[in-house]
């Protein structure tokens, strides 16, 4: 998987808490460190997918999951565009994992509840595998609900549709929301619609800003240290 340096980025700035009614937080790579590299192993198994569905050889499936990702947002809105996947066993193919570099947290579950406000984690992973996630975190009773890519019509982030589909179940005002994600591209929607925007630093290629990082409020290197950051201000 391409890494690279980060790029810099505007220094962190304060937050008030109390201030903000939604929390809105990504999933993997976000609530969890990236070094569990939990996410290549999703990451293989969509390649095995590829090329048990298709009859294609390994490279040929590697292709396509990156043309598809890069056309589509996500390689299943490609493979459901062009192929007709099943949306729900290709998701319970691919996060069929093993979860155990993810530890359970003494501290994500004790700041959480210390945030005041919903608490939503939003995914273009599935429900199933944010529950997976959460468990092993020790953070299942610290959120509201969960945003799943199911709940978004297999619509993926960051299409501005499915951020409106988020607010609109939700009842969010987006002025009164932070959304935190490792993917600087997923931000944008969400800036554009009034939220304010975390950015959990990363040295993925294809999670960098692009031109512009005008819609990066707000940087972290994790979430934990973050949220204690912002907490201390409370």
């Amino acid at each position: 998987m391409a890494t690279v340096k980060a790029a810099p980025v505007k220094a962190p700035n304060p937050l008030d808490p109390a201030e903000i009614e939604v929390w809105i937080f990504d999933l993997d790579n976000t609530l969890y460190p990236a070094d569990c590299r939990l996410f290549e192993q999703v990451d293989r198994r969509i390649g095995l997918f590829i090329a048990d569905f298709l009859k294609v050889e390994p490279n040929e499936a590697r292709r396509i999951q990156k043309q598809y990702f890069r056309d589509h947002g996500t390689t299943l809105s490609g493979l459901m565009a062009n192929h007709g996947v099943d949306p729900e066993a290709f998701l319970e193919y691919v996060h069929d994992i093993d979860m155990s570099p993810v530890k359970p947290s003494e501290s994500l579950p004790r700041l959480l509840g210390r945030l005041e406000g919903l608490k939503i984690i939003f995914t273009n992973g599935s429900a199933g595998h944010a529950e997976r996630v959460m468990a092993r975190l020790g953070v299942s009773d610290h959120f509201d609900a969960v945003f799943d890519i199911a709940a978004a019509a297999y619509v993926p982030k960051p299409r501005r549709e499915t951020y409106r589909r988020l607010i609109d179940r939700h009842e969010i005002e987006p002025r009164s929301a932070v959304i935190i994600d490792d993917i600087a591209e997923n931000l944008l929607p969400a800036a554009e619609l009034g939220m304010t925007t975390v950015w959990i630093r990363s040295d993925l290629a294809w999670a960098q800003p692009g031109e512009s990082d005008d819609h990066i409020h707000l940087v972290a290197d994790d979430l934990v240290s973050w949220l204690e950051s912002v907490i201390e201000r409370s």
